[in-house]
């Protein structure tokens, strides 16, 4: 294990006080306009789609707001066309990051990014620089509703589900990027709390860093995923040694 799901719950709890100042606002925005691009405009003919609107309601977003973004994806009210686009890297003492960003103004998105890689010590690289170090998966985040580790396992891999990283609060579960959809439905169909559903990147190795070094590497993620175009960070840093109050 990563320490994926350690790094997600502190996002989530975070979350909730971002949403007070709008941030995540701009960024469950634009994960609406995205999955509107991406099939139907119909929540319930687009599952992506269906997820980021509940993941907004979650946070409160005024309904407008949601309208308003998913019929920006279809070009209306004159702004500029959001896209997608995924950077790659090294951070401060070699870890390896993939951020997937969602951008209005690709060559802004790129400098700033650039920035913040040579600020901690890292280097901004070429496509496919890092990739080749993750392997593409199909993720959920569930929520265990008081489950222990040994049910929540037991039930989900029962599923389909071909590894787990459990958290009390919130726990990350992998599968085949191919069967994602399949998975999702037969857990919804055992009543599994599902949070997000995406398709993202698992590192083949992990890197163990401690004291310091620790330190610069998660402000270094910490300060990708608090840009406005970020919408989610992949690395290969290993946090299964740390304690969750060490993340906060």
């Amino acid at each position: 294990m990563s320490g994926h799901s350690k790094w997600h719950n502190i996002k989530l709890k975070k979350g909730k006080v971002d949403a007070q100042r709008g941030a995540l606002f701009t960024k469950l925005s634009k994960e609406i306009i995205l999955a509107a691009k991406s099939g139907s405009p119909d929540p319930e003919a687009n599952y992506r789609l269906k997820i980021a609107v509940e993941k907004a309601r979650e946070f409160n977003m005024p309904f407008e707001n949601i309208k308003r973004a998913i019929a920006r994806a279809s070009g209306q009210g004159g702004e500029r066309e959001i896209e997608e686009i995924r950077y790659e890297g090294y951070g401060p003492h070699g870890v390896a990051v993939v951020l997937d960003a969602a951008t209005d103004n690709r060559n802004r998105t790129a400098g700033e990014v650039r920035f913040l890689f040579s600020r901690h010590g890292g280097t901004l690289g070429e496509s496919g620089s890092v990739a080749w170090m993750f392997d593409p998966v199909g993720m959920l985040e569930i929520e265990p509703a008081g489950k222990s580790e040994e049910a929540f396992m037991e039930s989900a891999l029962a599923e389909g589900v071909e590894d787990i990283e459990f958290d009390p609060e919130l726990a990350i579960v992998y599968t085949d990027a191919a069967r994602l959809a399949d998975v999702r439905d037969a857990l919804r169909g055992a009543n599994a709390k599902i949070s997000d559903v995406y398709l993202g990147m698992r590192p083949k190795t992990k890197l163990e860093l401690e004291g310091t070094q620790l330190s610069e590497a998660l402000a270094f993620l910490e300060a990708l995923d608090e840009h406005e175009d970020a919408q989610r960070v992949f690395s290969n840093l290993d946090l299964s040694h740390v304690s969750a109050e060490a993340l906060a």
